[in-house]
């Protein structure tokens, strides 16, 4: 086993995946496929980048870490869109945010470690 920390991130975002996918399928029907292929875009391709970080060098991971905060902020926006029209209810939201909330605390503590030792 690699002692890489950011391997520990797979396992959140993958439960998290799984808990959107369930989430998007009950959209609207018009905006399951609007919104909702957009959010699978950006969520597959964020977990792309999460799976590239343990292949990179330690020079280059911080920019990859950068690219991944910034689909974050990108799916918690979607998701408040359709907090606000209405489309998922309140405590599907939050419990979604709980855990993108997650995610995002161990990337911030991966971007910290990889600014201070770069």
């Amino acid at each position: 086993m690699k002692k890489e920390s950011g391997l520990k991130i797979i396992p959140l975002y993958e439960d998290y995946m799984e808990y959107m996918i369930q989430l998007l399928l009950i959209l609207p029907r018009t905006e399951k496929y609007s919104i909702g292929t957009d959010f699978k875009q950006v969520m597959y391709s964020t977990l792309e980048e999460i799976l590239f970080i343990d292949k990179l060098e330690q020079n280059k991971k911080l920019v990859y870490l950068n690219r991944i905060d910034a689909k974050l902020n990108t799916q918690r926006i979607l998701l408040r869109v359709m907090k606000k029209f209405k489309w998922i209810d309140p405590k599907k939201f939050d419990i979604a945010m709980g855990k993108i909330y997650e995610i995002g605390k161990m990337l911030g503590g991966l971007i910290k470690y990889y600014a201070k030792n770069n």
